[in-house]
């Protein structure tokens, strides 16, 4: 006979879909927007830009995600300084870039979406990527006490990290015309 040591599946996956929903829409369609550009899912530009700007937008988020790859290869496997060079420089100036656009207001969200883009095995080393982005001076400076304050006590200092991958990628989903009949 078999026992569990953990929460189901089903019942992690229900939890990241409820963070997710916790999120403001701008925030929530900001994640999907980088979850399409850093996992190539989908072509962007198609999907998401409603205009010139935000076009434009999109491809200096393709542009700054490109580096995505080689710090996904560059995650180190233990707390060792030796290779931190490598994997951290690069990290916070993707996580400063996209502090900067003003789409993601708390670590929650923060975490969620690099979770995400780098991987389970990234978590241990979100708390200090985000805090050391959200300390950059191209933020004003009560926007960077806002996102500060946002990482709590707990994920800061926590003891140890799930290695379980999320489960949950939210996508986007079209819109249904409650005009027409269904079939």
């Amino acid at each position: 006979m078999a026992t569990r040591s953990g929460p189901a599946s089903g019942d992690l996956s229900l939890a990241e879909i409820k963070e997710f929903a916790g999120f403001a829409a701008g925030t929530q369609r900001y994640i999907r927007r980088s979850l399409d550009i850093g996992l190539e899912r989908d072509d962007a530009i198609a999907r998401w830009s409603r205009d010139m700007v935000e076009e434009a937008a999109i491809r200096v988020q393709a542009r700054v995600y490109q580096r995505l790859g080689d710090i996904r290869t560059h995650i180190p496997e233990d707390s060792g300084l030796d290779a931190l060079e490598g994997f951290m420089a690069p990290l916070v100036a993707v996580s400063a870039f996209d502090l900067g656009q003003d789409r993601l207001p708390t670590f929650a969200a923060y975490r969620f979406l690099y979770e995400r883009l780098l991987g389970a095995y990234a978590r241990p080393w979100l708390p200090g990527a985000f805090c050391a982005a959200a300390s950059l001076p191209h933020l004003h400076p009560d926007k960077r006490k806002l996102l500060l304050q946002s990482i709590s006590e707990a994920a800061a200092t926590a003891p140890g990290w799930s290695a379980r991958e999320p489960s949950f990628y939210p996508e986007w989903i079209e819109k249904i015309d409650v005009t027409k009949p269904a079939n």
